[in-house]
């Protein structure tokens, strides 16, 4: 074969090799369907919220806490239930309560500060540097959990941690072993597990 045209024959046989295993890798598989998009807040006790009626500065209230019974007030409406509604469900039901007094009423609430109902919650009891209960946020883990609440005490048995976790607010809780400690001075990943809403994190106190 003529020298000057081996570079060329090689590349024409490169290319039909690859052109072969293209076709025969097909497509890349379907990654699977997109998430649906994330469940609207639902207002819990301790949320402080503003509202905002449109055209009605006199009725608008910025930072206005949700009561331990769960309802809030305004100008014109009182003991409202907050607690367990959307920030859109509850706007929905101002709007009704207010058509008394305003010509089409137009409600909006925003969520300022989260704490959310216990069923959107994460609590942390036990040797945490603050033990407390923690807004669950979409794909948190048991590291984001430890960083909310500021470690370990000194005398936490962190290998010792529990997760309790209910699949139901009626079903029978499920026990599951995390090892805090590993997972906090070694950087084991392994234990950095994905957390649930309602879950309670055990950190028991070590034996001394």
């Amino acid at each position: 074969m003529n020298a000057k045209r081996r570079p060329i024959f090689f590349a024409a046989a490169l290319a039909l090799v690859a052109g072969a295993c293209a076709e025969r890798a097909g497509p890349p598989a379907d990654s699977g369907a997109p998430p649906g998009p994330a469940p609207e807040y639902v207002i819990g006790p301790g949320d402080s919220l503003d509202i905002y009626v449109h055209r009605s500065p006199e009725l608008t209230v910025n930072g206005l806490p949700v009561r331990p019974d769960g309802r809030i007030s305004i100008p014109l409406v009182s003991d409202i239930d907050a607690a367990g509604r959307t920030p859109t469900q509850l706007a929905r039901e101002m709007e009704e309560r207010l058509r008394r007094f305003v010509i089409d009423p137009n409600v909006t609430v925003i969520v300022r500060s989260f704490v959310g109902t216990s069923s959107q919650q994460i609590r942390v009891i036990g040797e945490a540097t603050q033990p407390r209960a923690i807004t669950y946020r979409d794909g948190m883990t048991l590291l984001d959990v430890m960083i909310d609440a500021r470690g370990l005490t000194r005398y936490a048995a962190g290998n010792r941690a529990e997760i309790i976790r209910r699949e139901t607010p009626t079903s029978p809780p499920t026990v599951i072993q995390v090892r805090l400690s590993d997972l906090l001075r070694d950087g084991d990943m392994t234990q950095d597990i994905r957390m649930r809403p309602g879950d309670t994190l055990v950190i028991p106190q070590g034996w001394f």
